[in-house]
Order: structure tokens, then sequence, then C-alpha cells
């Protein structure tokens, strides 16, 4: 089973409905296990072998970067490659720490550099500006322009962002970002509506963040800032008891086609460091949107 596609908003690049997101491959500085170059090659080669063809990964994810050059860059042409910029271009930066990101010109084309470099490719199909700085930010320091001139230069193919509250809705105004990363789960419904405001717009939709991680405590190693909503997360599906809406079904399944059941989002990336997860996710994701009930009553259920 391979996971459906579609196409991504004005962009015309057709994704798989699912796709993968890198972060997990962060290294041995990450928060969780330590992940070893046998399990990083077995993982990034199951993800396409399975049909998913869409990849999103960050300077700042540890060693994540270095693992797709190194393992699947001979695969280039059956993946999209989506990665940020605004980090603090850096070798052996840590992924626990959250260093200030910088959005001018000289950074968006460092970063740009050392990602192709590190993923041993000539072009990022998708540039995403990380952190959702706001669009007086990118106006002072020049960030699109620079995108654009790295677009023209074949280095990058479309621009994006990895947009959240409060600043996303000037970025769609904005009208400069082909492709829009945003957070959104059954536990955090507050991006839903802009979800469709970007695919209104012609931009293509990608939801991120938190299907996985509520399915278990967060360890203590997580930043306070991020690990105290996970918390409430875990806590609020925990109290949901969804063995009734299952069918046999797991509650990662639920949580994920219940993204993909919103019909202006193109893809999910979820992070995974074992091929039996994405496997799972993949035979889940094919099986398409919840049912209407099921949807309805998931949705009531783990409202905050």
């Amino acid at each position: 089973m391979t996971p459906p596609a579609t196409r991504l908003g004005r962009t015309g690049l057709q994704v798989s409905r699912l796709g993968y997101g890198a972060m997990e491959l962060r290294g041995p500085r990450a928060w969780g296990e330590p992940i070893s170059d046998d399990r990083a090659r077995a993982v990034l080669n199951t993800v396409l072998d399975s049909g998913v063809n869409l990849i999103d990964t960050s300077p700042d994810y540890g060693d994540a970067e270095e693992h797709i050059g190194r393992w699947i860059s001979h695969r280039r042409d059956e993946f999209i490659l989506s990665s940020k910029c605004g980090c603090p271009p850096a070798v052996n930066g840590d992924p626990r720490t959250f260093p200030p990101h910088t959005y001018t010109r000289a950074n968006v084309r460092a970063c740009v550099e050392q990602s192709l470099r590190r993923m041993r490719t000539n072009h990022l199909d998708i540039l995403m500006v990380h952190m959702s700085p706001s669009v007086a930010v990118l106006r002072a320091e020049d960030t699109v322009a620079e995108m654009l001139a790295l677009r023209d230069e074949g280095k990058i193919r479309y621009t994006g962002m990895s947009g959240e509250l409060p600043h996303l809705p000037e970025h769609i105004a904005l009208g400069a970002f082909d492709v829009f990363l945003l957070p959104y789960s059954a536990l955090d419904r507050s991006h839903e509506k802009l979800i469709g405001a970007a695919a209104a717009a012609g931009a293509g939709t990608i939801a991120r963040g938190s299907v996985a991680r509520p399915l278990t405590a967060p360890p203590e190693a997580i930043p306070e800032p991020m690990r105290r909503p996970l918390a409430d997360r875990h806590a609020r599906l925990a109290a949901a008891r969804l063995d009734d809406l299952a069918d046999g079904a797991s509650p990662m399944e639920l949580l994920l086609r219940f993204i993909l059941t919103h019909r202006d989002l193109h893809s999910v990336i979820v992070g995974s460091t074992r091929i039996a997860h994405v496997q799972a996710n993949v035979a889940a994701a094919g099986k398409g949107p919840l049912p209407p009930d099921v949807y309805d009553a998931l949705r009531d259920r783990l409202s905050a």
C-alpha cells in the first residue's frame, strides 16, 4: 500500500498526503533515543520504498540533513525535499537548544548553501522560513528577496513559511509564499481555519507537529516550553478514552486520519525512527479520511 497523492497548491508538485519529518533523525544529542547510521539509512529508504515522496527537514535538526545526504541522495529524483532558513548555520549545532534565528539575506543564503552541501543535492524543492517571524522582520531583512534570488539561480524551486499564530494571517496576506507548513492536529485546532485561508490563496498546505508525541508522556529532556503543552495534550488524549471509536484502529491512526480529513490540507509530515512505525503510518494514510461520525466524535472529545 502507498499513500495517496495530491497537488501541492500552485506549485503543481504531486506530493504524497503523508510526508516524513526528519526532526527525529537528530542523532546523539537528540531529546529521545540516539539514532544510529544503520537505523537512519533503513528508515529513510523505507520511507521512499513505501511511496512517501515528501521529506521535510531543517539545518537545526542535528544530524538529519547529513543522514539524508548520506543515505538517499542517490535517490534524489524520487522525493520532494523541503528545508528551512533563518537558522544559525553550524556544523555542530545542538538540536536541543533554541538559538536565535536571523533572517538577513546573508544568513538565508548561508542556510541554503549549507543544506545543499549536507544533503548532496543541487536544489531544494521548497525553502521554508523557520520559526514564523513577522512580516515587518522579513521586510526589514529583505528575506523574501533573497529567497527569490535563490529561486532564480535554481537553488530552490518554491518559497515557503513554517508559520503559526500570531503572524500566520499576515504571512498569507503577503502573497509571497507558495507553501505553508503549520501546526494542526485533533489536539490543536487553533490553525484550522487558516489552512483553508492559505489554500484559498493558492498555496500548498502541510500540517506539522504532535501527531505521535501525545501518545506518551514527554521525556524530561525536552525543554520546558515544549514539554508543557505536550504533557497537556498527552493528558487530554488519555482522558478521552478513544477505544470505542477505534474499531480496531490505533490512536495514532485516528489522529493521523483526523488530520487528513481536512479538505484543504494537502499533506501531513510525521516523523519516526522505526520502520514498523513508518509502515503503519503509510497503511493508516492509505485508508483516507475518517468517517464523518468518527471525525465528529473525535473532534468533540479532544477539544481543549
